[in-house]
């Protein structure tokens, strides 16, 4: 018996030896594929847990963009009155003075000019704060991260604050050549209407486009330069007395005016206006509706040209509307804006 299978074993000895071949084969490359299925799974469970990392720290971010935007409306709301102050001047109306046209007519131009101005600044605001906090959030996961080489800490507190102080500008010197370029192009634009000629609301509406035509193609500096201001450079003239701090400051700012010169900054920021024109409209149109009548067709109840007011009437409404614009507790017009600009959100998320 053991005669017959051991000559069975030499007759298909090949065969046992190529079999013996196939199945070690089998067993290895069995095993060299699960040694790599187990590598990827990791590769793959790592990159989703620094995905889930990146999205968690930048929806934060972004968390904390809003309630910056809406801590700083208050002051902003305050350095546009005190500048654009149109309260003396309804003061002054109360009591009757001889040069009443006089300052009706300085009323029209402030008026509108605070409400525009009020638009642009808070759209600057949000848009700019995104920026900034998204640069510096994309440097601080870069010092956070456990992957993260050597010990430098890229982005400091003190860097931190130096950077984030440069929108002061917005506030200040920006906000001021703002309204002096927005007021001439009120007073171009509405400086000749009579208080008693009537408006609709898509007359005002062209009022509007005109002014903001003005504004954006007809003046010498772009946008950009109400949010922020050129100081690096005079800290690039003093290079020998510059700290390390001081650099990385510099490099943050050009980062950011990088940012604020591109097609997709451009894009956001209009589109930031726009809303912002479109929710100054809608809030107008609230005091043109006709009143109900019910001999009055109704084929066009709402029509944007149906009612027209005089202008002197348009002028306390739109005299308010800052108060809406700049409100600290979140209104349509921050939250329309804040939507926006996810496209510069990403695009500045470059360092996550």
């Amino acid at each position: 018996m053991f005669s017959s299978a051991w000559n069975f074993v030499k007759r298909h000895k090949r065969k046992f030896i190529f079999a013996g071949a196939v199945v070690g084969g089998v067993y290895v490359l069995g095993k060299y594929a699960q040694k790599k299925i187990r590598e990827i799974q990791e590769r793959e469970a790592t990159e989703y847990i620094a995905q889930a990392r990146r999205q968690f720290h930048f929806e934060s971010n972004q968390r904390t963009c809003n309630m910056t935007v809406l801590s700083m409306l208050p002051p902003l709301r305050e350095a546009i009155i005190s500048q654009l102050n149109s309260e003396s001047l309804t003061a002054l109306l109360k009591t009757k003075p001889d040069n009443k046209l006089e300052i009706w007519e300085d009323l029209k131009i402030i008026s509108f000019t605070r409400t525009i101005v009020a638009i642009y600044s808070t759209s600057m605001l949000v848009v700019l704060l995104r920026v900034q906090l998204n640069i510096i959030g994309g440097y601080l996961y870069l010092d956070n991260s456990t992957g993260k080489s050597g010990t430098t800490v890229v982005a400091p507190p003190d860097v931190q604050q130096q950077y984030l102080s440069s929108i002061q500008h917005l506030l200040g010197d920006g906000l001021t050549a703002l309204m002096t370029v927005v007021k001439k192009a009120v007073q171009n634009s509405l400086g000749s209407l009579s208080l008693k000629q009537s408006l609709s609301v898509l007359e005002l509406e062209q009022q509007l486009s005109w002014i903001r035509a003005e504004v954006e193609a007809g003046s010498e500096r772009s946008l950009s330069w109400y949010m922020l201001a050129d100081d690096e450079n005079a800290l690039t003239d003093q290079a020998c007395g510059l700290t390390e701090n001081d650099v990385m400051t510099i490099r943050l700012l050009n980062e950011t005016r990088d940012m604020l010169d591109s097609p997709d900054f451009t894009t956001v920021l209009n589109a930031c206006l726009n809303r912002g024109f479109s929710r100054l409209l809608d809030n107008l149109a609230e005091f043109f509706r006709q009143p109900p009548s019910d001999s009055a067709p109704s084929s066009f109840p709402d029509s944007l040209s149906a009612v027209s007011l005089p202008l002197a009437k348009i002028i306390p409404i739109i005299n308010g509307q800052i108060n809406t614009i700049c409100s600290e507790t979140p209104s349509h017009f921050v939250q329309v804006k804040s939507t926006l600009p996810a496209k510069v959100c990403y695009q500045t998320s470059i360092h996550y």
